[in-house]
């Protein structure tokens, strides 16, 4: 079955939704950890965490909410968002991270991020691979980049990546279904890769669709936020397919 990831973006302490990538097109949804609360109420088990003023900022700020949430409740975090140097990494596994996800670094400092991928393992170390038109963004998406999608994930690959989490930005939060397409191309170029999908989600026949086409996980933003898939549905979807 397909992995159900709830996201929580933090800005300024608050949990947010942006629109495409854009801090102009913020929505704010309250507290972090009470959300967190309620993820776990209804039987998730898993948690993407970014910190956004990290991202922004290059380097991590929102580490106690992880910390709060990571102390008091049973998720399995993968934290993001600011994570640049091992001084980052390491607050961020010291606040309870179980995986830290590297986008920007894995672009901006190939070397530092393949000594933890070797230091700490493919299991605990997540390649992001965000994109806007087939070519990999990074720094919060604020910044484009020349690297084809595919062929930065293939190089990671090689290097012992495990883990990629590959988020469409022109479709994150824009509610329209998520880049089917990539995603089954990605896994059947490279069916032992274990994909999470993220942007686009906006009800659960995108999940189900995702869940047939073999992707692992989905990670699931705005529709949540919006009441457009209801907690007690996915938590519903959970225990008919476990």
């Amino acid at each position: 079955m397909i992995e159900i990831i709830p996201a929580i973006d933090i800005i300024e302490g608050r949990c947010v939704r942006l629109t495409q990538g854009d801090y102009q097109q913020k929505k704010e949804y309250g507290d972090p950890f009470e959300m967190a609360q309620q993820f776990e109420d209804h039987g998730i088990k898993r948690l993407h965490l970014v910190d956004l003023d990290g991202a922004k900022e290059r380097r991590v700020v929102n580490y106690r909410i992880l910390e709060q949430i990571a102390s008091r409740t049973s998720l399995v975090i993968d934290a993001g968002g600011g994570v640049r140097s091992d001084k980052d990494l390491h607050i961020v596994f010291e606040s309870g991270a179980s995986m830290v996800t590297g986008g920007s670094i894995a672009v901006k400092d190939r070397a530092l991020f393949l000594r933890w991928l070797k230091q700490y393992g493919p299991d605990r170390i997540v390649l992001g691979a965000d994109f806007r038109a087939g070519n990999v963004a990074v720094s919060g998406w604020h910044e484009a980049t020349s690297l084809d999608l595919k062929e930065f994930i293939a190089n990671y690959r090689a290097e012992g990546v495990k883990k990629v989490i590959c988020t469409d930005i022109e479709r994150d939060g824009m509610l329209e279904g998520p880049s089917l397409e990539i995603y089954r191309e990605l896994k059947a170029e490279d069916n032992r890769l274990y994909l999470v999908a993220s942007g686009g989600i906006s009800k659960m026949e995108d999940i189900e669709l995702l869940d047939k086409e073999g992707i692992d996980g989905v990670i699931i933003g705005k529709a949540i936020y919006e009441g457009n898939i209801a907690l007690k549905t996915l938590e519903s979807y959970i225990i008919n397919n476990s």
